[in-house]
């Protein structure tokens, strides 16, 4: 860690157990003002190095590119505001998703490697303090991000169709999503010995929760089927289809479809459900979703329901009604009514960040009570 210099405290053999003097950091004030301390001189070195600044032009560019296309084809289907501003909301957590690992993976391990991180743990900062503030400076990093690409959900939001409500649940959520990705690079860092292997392994957690949850749910949908009945009424239609006529008897059939609502669970820690469920979204007079954000918050709604094993329809009757009278909830209405599942999701993925924390902070404390040969704690 460069500046590690400006980080003053009373060394000993115990230092890193928190003992302290006059402007140490005993207590609650003094802890949150060790981890200010750290989170100063992590921020410190993003600043002065180069390449933050190229990763937040090419993520801007990028944006940049992915608004312009996504308003153009949503211009061409009669939508932009609410498609253009959570298309922009995905992105940002897709690029969060590709650079946080990156940049959070080796925030512990990478110091050790170099021998910089024995430097602060002979203070009277504490390990957790040092844990904490990585992770804090990995987070705020992440929202730099989001600051870089923020004219363009201003841009998104000035098209009309996202309400103000949207845009702050949709912001908040994705706030604490980049947290929770910061923890788990940092947590790793600290848990993992290498650097190269906490950042593929940051890589491959963030993919299972992503990727992981969706192909899980599917294959565990596919291959639970279930058997339907289903008795229709048909109207049999003169030779030219003008007219039809309504006769007695019913056909019935039987089909298999794949059940999914015993495995809707899984999609609940994924980040683009949580982002979706936990947003607003917008929805026109018909009570159709105006934004990404209600189309898969729906999905999700309608994955928790059963297949029912036994239906009736009957067409002639409709037909006479002229296919009026349908009383199906509306998309809306399914969605209100359903069973929220971002505050679910949330709750896990803030236990696994806080697990990963936490094994930092008992990977890296001194002094250690036992090493493997060759482990190096600092």
């Amino acid at each position: 860690m460069s500046g590690q210099g400006d980080v003053s405290g009373h060394a000993g053999a115990g230092g890193n157990a928190g003992v302290s003097g006059p402007g140490g950091f005993a207590g609650f004030a003094g802890f949150w003002r060790g981890v200010a301390l750290i989170l100063a001189l992590e921020l410190k070195q993003r600043v002065r190095g180069v390449a933050w600044y190229v990763i937040l032009g090419v993520s801007f560019a990028l944006v940049a590119v992915v608004t312009l296309g996504v308003a153009v084809i949503a211009g061409g289907f009669g939508t932009t505001g609410g498609a253009l501003y959570s298309s922009v909301v995905y992105f940002v957590l897709l690029l969060a998703s590709l650079i946080t690992p990156a940049l959070s993976g080796a925030a512990v391990n990478g110091e050790r490697e170099g021998g910089t991180l024995a430097t602060i743990q002979v203070t009277s900062v504490t390990t957790g303090q040092i844990v904490i503030g990585k992770w804090l400076a990995a987070w705020v990093a992440s929202l730099a991000l989001l600051a870089a690409t923020s004219p363009f959900l201003v841009l998104a939001s000035a098209f009309g169709e996202v309400s103000g409500a949207t845009v702050l649940s949709s912001l908040l959520i994705l706030t604490a999503q980049l947290g929770v990705l910061s923890a788990i690079g940092v947590g790793l860092s600290g848990v993992i010995r290498k650097p190269l292997f906490s950042v593929v392994v940051s890589y491959l957690t963030i993919a299972a929760l992503s990727l992981g949850t969706l192909i899980a749910f599917a294959i565990a949908g596919s291959v639970t089927q279930v058997t339907v009945t289903s008795t229709t009424v048909e109207p049999v239609y003169s030779a030219d289809g003008s007219t039809f006529e309504c006769k007695p008897g019913t056909t019935t059939s039987t089909y298999t479809v794949p059940r999914f609502d015993p495995y809707w669970g899984l999609l609940a820690v994924n980040p683009y459900v949580v982002v979706a469920d936990a947003s607003y979204g917008d929805f026109d007079d018909n009570g159709n979703p105006q934004d990404l954000f209600g189309y898969i918050a729906l999905g999700v709604r309608q994955a928790q329901i059963a297949p029912e094993t036994e239906t009736f329809t009957d067409y002639c009757a409709l037909a006479v009604s002229g296919f009026e009278g349908d009383d199906e909830p509306t998309p809306e209405e399914l969605l209100r009514t359903g069973v929220p599942s971002w505050f679910i999701g949330l709750a896990l993925q803030a236990g696994l960040a806080a697990l990963a924390l936490w094994g930092a902070w008992a990977s890296t404390r001194t002094p250690a009570g036992g090493l493997a040969k060759g482990s190096r704690i600092a």
